[in-house]
């Protein structure tokens, strides 16, 4: 391939990119439990290790990490149907507060514009019927997506369990895909990647732990309602860069909203997130996760939306490790460095338009991308 033109080069490249885009999205309802798969199977591989050690069997070794695995998702599920319980038993003081809500705002309308009730409540009729028509014409698509929940789920430990069992296989498979002057590379690229999942997905899981507890645990010591739901739901929205905390700050704000007739309880509500947030990207996560995800700003939310409008919301949930795999492999390939540096935050300590040196795929001087870091 070094032997055609730069542009055929690269117009094989992207003609790659695009391809791989396709069957990803062609066959994202198998593709994304796969990957799902495979990376829990990383993130289990310490407790597999552990347990043969010890001269487990090998499918004992294989199922144990599984059943935790199984009884960790199946706590977070009860923790949400009790609290959605709570909410369905709070239902008439909810109407009544979202009822006040309403009508402040309609009064607050009425008087900065020509609208006045009878028109608003025309306008928001409306809008209901083609909210309830929508509804209705996605029924059947949603029974769909439900069901392909119930399958991705039920396909996620039968691949557990054969990647763990096959793993030789499938690094054998690796292998022999490069020749044996490359294997060295191929084997420290296998490291770095295991590794980095494994820190950052075990980091995830701390994260939650800790999120749940510091803005639960506050907002409850307030006297929140609802407290230690907005803290889990806000810690797993979290997990999606940048779009999460956002979504997650509009779901705590409408909780409380629907919980009091008051306003103070919102602003106490964002200003303890935004105090946890600080704490977390700035202090807490750095020190977890440490800096070995180094991607930009700019890819990672790329990556999430990206990830989303191919895969959903596991898309979302896998862009960041995703990209940062790629940026393993990228980085350890001449052919592909320039995608890993693209990928990075390590900006060049000069600008490329005035130091020739720092056109070329060689390492050079660089400075963090973090702005405020020295």
């Amino acid at each position: 391939m070094n032997n055609f033109p730069l542009t055929v080069r690269r117009s094989i490249e992207l003609l790659g990119l695009m391809a791989l885009v396709a069957v990803i999205v062609i066959g994202r309802d198998i593709i994304m439990p796969i990957l799902m798969a495979f990376f829990i199977s990383i993130m289990l591989l310490p407790v597999y290790r552990f347990l043969k050690k010890k001269k487990f069997p090998e499918s004992l070794s294989i199922i144990l990490p599984i059943m935790l695995v199984a009884l960790f998702v199946a706590l977070i599920v009860w923790f949400f149907s009790n609290q959605i319980g709570i909410l369905v038993k709070d239902f008439p003081q909810i109407k009544a507060n979202v009822t006040q809500h309403i009508n402040s705002l309609s009064d607050w309308i009425s008087r900065i514009t020509h609208y006045n009730d009878k028109q608003q409540r025309a306008f928001i009729q409306d809008k209901s019927d083609d909210l309830m028509n929508m509804g209705t014409s996605l029924a059947g698509g949603a029974a769909l997506t439900l069901s392909g929940v119930f399958v991705f789920i039920g396909l996620l430990p039968i691949y557990i369990y054969l990647m763990l069992f096959y793993k030789d296989i499938l690094l054998r498979f690796i292998f022999m895909w490069f020749k044996p002057d490359h294997h060295p590379k191929v084997k420290e690229a296998i490291y770095e990647t295991e590794s980095i999942i494994k820190s950052y997905l075990i980091g995830l899981l701390i994260q939650i732990t800790y999120m749940t507890i510091l803005l639960g645990g506050i907002l409850m010591l307030i006297g929140i309602k609802h407290a230690l739901l907005i803290g889990v739901i806000f810690a797993i929205l979290n997990l999606i860069p940048y779009v999460g905390a956002l979504i997650g700050n509009l779901i705590g704000v409408l909780l409380t909203l629907t919980s009091s007739q008051e306003l103070w309880p919102v602003i106490t509500v964002l200003g303890v997130i935004a105090f946890v947030q600080f704490l977390d990207n700035n202090i807490l996560m750095p020190r977890i996760v440490g800096s070995k995800v180094k991607i930009n700003a700019l890819f990672a939310i790329l990556g999430v939306f990206i990830g989303g409008s191919v895969a959903g919301v596991s898309g979302m949930f896998l862009a960041l490790p995703v990209v940062a795999v790629l940026k393993v492999i990228f980085d350890r390939t001449e052919t592909f460095k320039q995608w890993g540096v693209l990928l990075g935050d390590e900006r060049p300590a000069k600008s490329p338009m005035s130091f020739s040196n720092f056109r070329r795929k060689k390492p050079v001087p660089v400075k963090s991308g973090i702005e405020n870091e020295k």
